[in-house]
């Protein structure tokens, strides 16, 4: 049984999306920290596009969304994983099955919607696993029976079965936002880009799409204020521009490009502090195996075989990355030290002449980012080695996160696509997207597998961590018979910032918004 509010749990925090224009982003002079300290401005990979957290696309827009709609609890800043209260009071495990939460007692919603209730917190909660609203996060309350109401502020989780990663992977996160039910029911079920009925201790005051979004302080957030007036976030894509950026003084605060890690490190901009972080996320090429052309696995390990995979690790990444085997990354259950394909291009060969793949032509998809055009030019040397010809597609975040989307008109003609997705530090939290519930939302490749399904599932209540490693390294295995994934890098995170501020960072170096302060 968990304590009441306690907070040095260490159990887990995306999805990573991208999104950046260009020079035009840095044509906001003197936007940076303002001689007061009152405006701080950071960088994000993407733009605004949906403020609802049961349907958030990409990781800078969960992080607006914990800023303006109170989370039951949120993660603590530091180099261990934790949690901490922010729309409750108190927060506590019963036992397996039950949470008891009670709100703080002064919430209130902006536009006149009230204040915030347990009625609030059941509904935003139950939304999200309703199939009916094929919310992509309905796997992190997969476990929930219903949320009971006890009174105005206090009620109970109850859940299914036992969910291992309830503290890591669903309450510290987007899936735990209260939202308002009046307001999401006068908009007709789903918050667009209009924040309405807000309740964080920041506020969404002004969007302008593919230029700011403005967060300003929530004058009526009673409780631990934010440590700046206002946060600008300037949506820039790619990150050797937002280096530009924060060296001409127009950023506070951006994530690095992995490639100049060593640079920044070894000669520093004068007044910056420049840092590395362990990463979660994970880098891969997907192969969408419902793509007329790759429908023949033996056509899908020939691609895994062609594929030098160090090299294009080291030529994305300068050597500032190591490769990966799997989705998993290192200190967490499931972690391969390698993968059941190598670098074989006489193998690939053979395979595509047994398969009769002669003059292939294939697609590949990336985003709008120099380490993704660099890694995908050698995968297209790789792949012309071995006789497929490859066309590079470069997309912009708008675009890219859309791509393998059941409600799109592309998702069948994407043939490769390299991808990132950011992690928490559970593996389940990796390998939920490439279930079958997940094919045309997240599960690109079209992968579906009954066996992965099951082990999904075995490992959410399975607590012994020798057995879950078992498990999810059977997964991954898995992944690799299918021809489907090609895994290639955890990267690393870099950062840097003024030292006139001191960022509020989860141990893998995403920011927590709110706890920005002056140094």
């Amino acid at each position: 049984m968990s304590s009441i509010l306690k907070k040095d749990i260490s159990r887990r925090s995306v999805l990573a999306g991208a999104s950046a224009f260009g020079a035009a982003s840095l044509a906001f002079p003197n936007m940076a920290i303002s001689a007061d300290g009152s405006v701080l401005t950071v960088r994000s990979y993407s733009d605004l596009q949906i403020l609802d957290p049961a349907f958030w696309l990409s990781l800078p827009e969960a992080d607006i969304i914990k800023s303006i709609f109170a989370p039951l609890v949120d993660n603590t800043p530091g180099d261990e994983w934790g949690w901490r209260p922010v729309a409750v009071s108190s927060i506590e495990q019963l036992d397996d099955l039950t949470v008891a939460f009670t709100l703080r007692d002064n919430i209130g919603f902006t536009d006149g919607y009230g204040q915030m209730t347990a009625k609030d917190v059941k509904f935003s909660i139950e939304r999200i696993v309703d199939p009916e609203n094929e919310s992509p996060y309905a796997g992190d309350w997969s476990a929930l029976k219903e949320v009971e109401v006890k009174d105005k502020l206090s009620g109970l989780i109850h859940l299914k079965n036992k969910f291992v990663p309830l503290w890591t992977t669903t309450l510290p996160t987007a899936a735990s936002c209260v939202v308002s039910q009046q307001a999401v029911e006068e908009l007709g079920g789903k918050i667009g880009t209009e924040a309405v009925a807000q309740s964080g201790p920041y506020l969404l005051s002004e969007w302008v799409p593919k230029q700011k979004t403005v967060l300003k302080r929530n004058p009526d957030w009673a409780y631990e204020p934010g440590g700046f007036e206002e946060i600008h976030i300037l949506p820039i894509e790619d990150p050797a521009t937002a280096e530009l950026g924060f060296e001409a003084g127009d950023l506070d605060y951006t994530w690095t490009a992995v490639s100049s890690l060593p640079r920044l490190k070894e000669n520093p901009p004068a007044g910056s502090v420049v840092e590395e972080k362990p990463s979660l996320a994970y880098v891969w090429l997907g192969v969408n195996q419902d793509n007329e052309a790759l429908k023949d696995v033996r056509i899908r390990r020939a691609i895994q075989h062609a594929i030098d995979r160090e090299t294009v690790v080291d030529a994305a990444y300068f050597g500032a990355a190591a490769v990966a085997n799997g989705i998993i990354a290192p200190g967490l259950p499931g972690n391969r030290d390698s993968v059941t394909y190598d670098y074989d291009p006489d193998k690939a060969r053979a395979l595509l002449e047994e398969a009769g793949a002669t003059n292939l032509f294939v697609t590949l998809d990336i985003l709008n980012q120099s380490e993704r055009l660099t890694a995908a030019q050698v995968i297209q040397a790789n792949l012309a080695d071995v006789g497929v010809q490859c066309e590079i597609k470069q997309n912009d975040s708008g675009t890219f996160w859309t791509l393998g989307s059941k409600d799109g008109d592309y998702f069948m003609n994407l043939q490769l696509v390299l991808s990132r997705f950011s992690m928490n530090p559970d593996p389940s939290w990796a390998t939920v997207w490439f279930t079958p519930e997940q094919v045309g939302v997240w599960n690109w490749e079209r992968f579906e597998n009954a066996e992965y399904k099951a082990l999904h599932e075995e490992g959410l209540v399975e607590s012994d961590p020798a057995k879950r490693d078992e498990i999810y390294k059977k997964m991954q295995a898995l992944m690799d018979e299918s021809g489907s994934y090609v895994f290639l890098t955890h990267e690393v995170v870099g950062l840097i910032h003024k030292d006139t501020i001191d960022p509020g960072l989860k141990p893998n170096g995403e920011p927590l918004l709110p706890l920005f302060k002056p140094a």
